[in-house]
């Protein structure tokens, strides 16, 4: 009996798909540089489903990727034909939402936006949140230790988790559901998995900590002029505003590109920087602060969103739709110390127009949390390709002792520049985790390391 054979005994016919079938779906995430189908596609239900599939391909030693929302920009979840693909789409649904704790247990395929609204329901706010909330899924956002716009006063996704359960290899079902916020029994074997994009094991359920809400926000847009001052804007929101949600930066040629695009004007003069600033304090609170902020210099100008629809324009340009329309673009997340970030951005831009003197390269981040993305856009010549970006990007940031990525994970794409940001002895103890827990290197083959 062939390998698709036992499967298909064991999960059931229509859990397994191979070809037309299969859809183009599950050939590469949004990075778009997925050139292959899987070989199949498991849809189990379960997590004694996932580990029936694990166990079985372990045993086959026939490489498993596992794919959720396939939102990622990294090539994590992209297949190169041999692998089998076990989608988790259908290990979906909240099993419980704990108020007195302020817990809630989801499964692995579960959308993030799902998530959010049963912790509004149940008067709680689930704090991580991304752009592609709608169809990004929660085992997905721990496998990559997503991050987000709230960052800044959360933390990132594995701040959100207080337990999980997660698949090896050889089928082994580990569950460490824990759901208290102090537990220092032994090693905390979650972050294993979380970030380590299923390369140690599949993720299916988990515990997320959950928050009060954080009540009406407030949004500003200010305009700034240059980068030394956005850093000093940061450092006395955070003293004069105790509840600081966002802290976006955006450099002149994003902001330009987008709110042209939009249709948007909110101040009659161009300024170098903009930064969008949200904070749980009250109008008044947020009026006075921006006062004192244009007195002391450290803004130019600055607007007080009076609705929701006002500050939704604020963040569409933030969002930068617009710009993805330009041809070849590249869009890097990198993290760097916040002091760095500014000459960063000033040599990696002069790196690029030297070799593409009519590229489009922008900005733009969460900067409080060391983030910031960056988009490329260039006609290539003979015998260039996205790598001749990526060797300036990464190379230039090398210098800095940055990451190459911020949330984004590290996938296919950028796993030759890893050893930029890890070194040696960290590299060979990723490689030692990697062989105890996955002998035969099945899961996820060739991404991460």
């Amino acid at each position: 009996m062939s390998l698709l054979d036992e499967l298909r005994a064991a999960l059931g016919h229509s859990a397994v798909l191979e070809g037309e079938a299969m859809g183009a779906r599950p050939g590469s995430d949004m990075s778009l540089t997925g050139m292959s189908l899987p070989r199949a596609l498991i849809r189990p239900r379960s997590t004694e489903d996932v580990a029936t599939a694990l166990k079985l391909c372990n045993e086959a030693r026939v490489p498993v990727i596992a794919q959720g929302g396939m939102t990622g920009l990294a090539g994590g979840a992209n297949p190169t034909g041999n692998e089998i693909a076990i989608s988790l789409e259908r290990v979906r649904g909240i099993e419980e939402v704990d108020v007195a704790s302020a817990t809630m247990v989801v499964k692995a395929g579960t959308p993030l936006e799902e998530c959010q609204r049963a912790a509004a329901d149940a008067g709680l706010f689930l704090a991580l949140d991304l752009g592609s909330r709608g169809s990004c899924t929660i085992g997905g956002n721990l496998s990559t230790n997503a991050g987000g716009i709230r960052v800044i006063r959360y933390g990132m996704a594995r701040e959100q988790v207080l337990g999980l359960e997660a698949v090896l290899a050889d089928g082994t079902i580990v569950s460490s559901m824990n759901r208290m916020l102090k537990n220092n029994a032994g090693y905390d074997l979650k972050h294993l998995f979380i970030g380590s994009e299923g390369t140690l094991g599949l993720i299916t359920r988990a515990v997320l900590r959950l928050h009060p809400p954080p009540g009406e926000i407030t949004t500003s847009l200010c305009a700034v002029a240059s980068y030394e001052k956005v850093v000093a804007l940061l450092r006395a929101a955070q003293s004069s505003l105790g509840g600081i949600v966002a802290f976006e930066a955006m450099w002149r040629d994003y902001f330009a590109f987008n709110a042209d695009a939009l249709k948007l004007r909110f101040f009659a003069a161009d300024h170098p920087y903009w930064v969008i600033v949200e904070s749980t304090m009250g109008v008044e609170t947020i009026e006075a602060f921006l006062a004192q902020a244009l007195e002391d210099g450290l803004i130019s100008d600055a607007l007080v969103a009076r609705s929701h629809a006002q500050a939704r324009e604020m963040w569409s340009v933030r969002d930068g739709y617009p710009i993805e329309a330009l041809p070849n673009l590249l869009n890097f997340d990198v993290s760097l110390p916040i002091g760095h970030i500014g000459d960063y951005a000033e040599v990696c831009t002069a790196a690029l127009k030297q070799r593409w003197p009519d590229a489009h390269v922008s900005f733009y981040g969460h900067v409080g949390d060391s983030n910031v993305h960056i988009c490329v856009s260039t006609l290539y010549g003979p015998g260039e390709d996205m790598h001749s970006v990526d060797d300036i990007v990464y190379g230039v940031l090398g210098r800095y002792h940055g990451s190459i990525s911020a949330e984004h994970g590290i996938g296919t794409l950028k796993r030759p520049y890893l050893h930029l940001s890890r070194s040696a002895a960290e590299l060979a103890l990723m490689q030692r985790l990697k062989q105890t827990l996955d002998p035969h290197g099945i899961l996820n083959p060739g991404k991460v390391i």
